[in-house]
């Protein structure tokens, strides 16, 4: 019997290895897995790699995950925020990796690596810094930049209603990065507001079949569906 639901964070969470490249969901604060980013700090792996849309803000979730040390290298295309005191200090103090990434080409590099494309050409980023060292193509008289793929180890994710086979439903803007973002790693974790029995679900309000989910963990805000 297919059963992808744990019981609790920390089993959610068990066996992320310390180097392991981590895909963030959430657009800010919106659709953000921040139970399982707390559970993350918990568990303990180090020298992490976070992709993710914006480099955090204040002193918690990502923010509290970077100032204990715990992260190497960022990929995002916002690293500044409304308060982003802890990015800015490490970055200028040369203790964490910044890559900047296009928004529109971070969700398709994203894509790509789980649709098993290794590299595409965007006119994103032609003739900018952000093309430097990377090949470039003319086609039908325009610039494109190659880019690659980008695989994550782990995919941290937030939904609004899962089954036990993993399938999940996103309630609003709550989708953003994440249904990208559970299609490209190799382990994607999901916590949710609400589980459902199998058949509850309709087909056409599945955002993420199962088959791209591993773990599936609820953390009950008590918010109804409405």
């Amino acid at each position: 019997m297919i059963n992808k639901i744990v019981q609790s964070i920390a089993d959610a969470l068990a066996g992320i290895k310390d180097g392991s490249v981590v895909l963030i969901g959430g657009f800010g604060s919106v659709g953000q897995p921040d139970a399982l980013i707390e559970g993350l700090i918990e568990q303990g792996a180090r020298d992490l790699t976070c992709v993710l849309n914006n480099a955090g803000t204040g002193r918690v979730g990502v923010a509290k995950l970077m100032d204990l040390g715990r992260v190497r290298k960022i990929v995002c295309s916002f690293p500044r925020s409304s308060d982003p005191v802890v990015f800015e200090t490490l970055y200028r103090e040369g203790r964490i990796e910044l890559e900047l990434v296009p928004q529109g080409t971070l969700a398709e590099r994203i894509r790509a690596a789980g649709a098993g494309i290794p590299a595409f050409f965007t006119a994103t980023a032609a003739g900018t810094k952000l093309a430097q060292g990377k090949e470039t193509r003319e086609i039908d008289g325009r610039t494109y930049v190659m880019e690659t793929w980008l695989k994550g180890d782990v995919a941290l994710i937030e939904a609004w209603e899962a089954d036990r086979w993993g399938n999940l439903v996103y309630r609003g803007s709550g989708a953003n990065f994440n249904p990208v973002m559970a299609t490209g790693a190799d382990l994607t974790i999901a916590q949710v507001q609400h589980l459902r029995e199998l058949g509850d679900l309709h087909p056409h309000m599945v955002g993420t079949p199962g088959v791209f989910v591993d773990r599936v963990v609820q953390v009950d805000r008590g918010a109804p569906w409405v």
